[in-house]
């Protein structure tokens, strides 16, 4: 079964010239998220992972099946005003605009080894927001993984720090 197969391309969407990867119906068939997420544990077994770290709203999706599976905590980092506690919060730029995150102060402990994962990897201002939330309170990132990851669009480059894993490239 190649997961890719289960994304589908949506030209023009959400502008003209983009081309929208799909993951609903990846989502839609069991067979496909079972090894979505199984694909990623294996991917991910010889890191040590306290939490799972995952921004609104398909990180959500993919963060919390995987603490599941790896047997580690889950921590939601959403846009501003929705958290209902301390927050720390952290701007990018995003590539037609600014954007915010923000993470609870106690989310978890310092040194806490921790996996940055969402579902796309584009321009990479998303993830590196996340690890720069991560660092803020004191963790560690171990790893920042994706689902897919747009290799055209070079938001790999922008990691260097960091171990980077993707299961499906385009």
């Amino acid at each position: 079964m190649k997961l890719q197969d289960y994304i589908r391309t949506i030209p023009d969407f959400p502008k003209k010239g983009i081309l929208f990867r799909d993951i609903t119906t990846l989502l839609s068939e069991q067979k496909a998220f079972r090894k979505a997420i199984d694909d990623l544990a294996k991917l991910l077994k010889n890191k040590k992972i306290d939490y799972i770290v995952s921004a609104e709203a398909r990180g959500f999706i993919f963060g919390g099946a995987l603490a599941y599976k790896l047997n580690c905590g889950f921590v939601p980092v959403r846009k501003p005003g929705k958290l209902p506690y301390k927050t720390y919060c952290h701007s990018y730029a995003l590539e037609y605009g600014k954007d915010s995150l923000e993470i609870h102060k106690d989310a978890f402990s310092k040194g806490a080894k921790i996996l940055v994962l969402d579902d796309l990897l584009a321009t990479g201002g998303t993830a590196l927001a996340l690890a720069k939330l991560v660092e803020k309170l004191g963790g560690s990132v171990e790893a920042i993984a994706f689902l897919i990851e747009l290799k055209e669009i070079g938001g790999r480059k922008k990691m260097k720090e960091y171990s980077v894993y993707s299961l499906i490239k385009f």
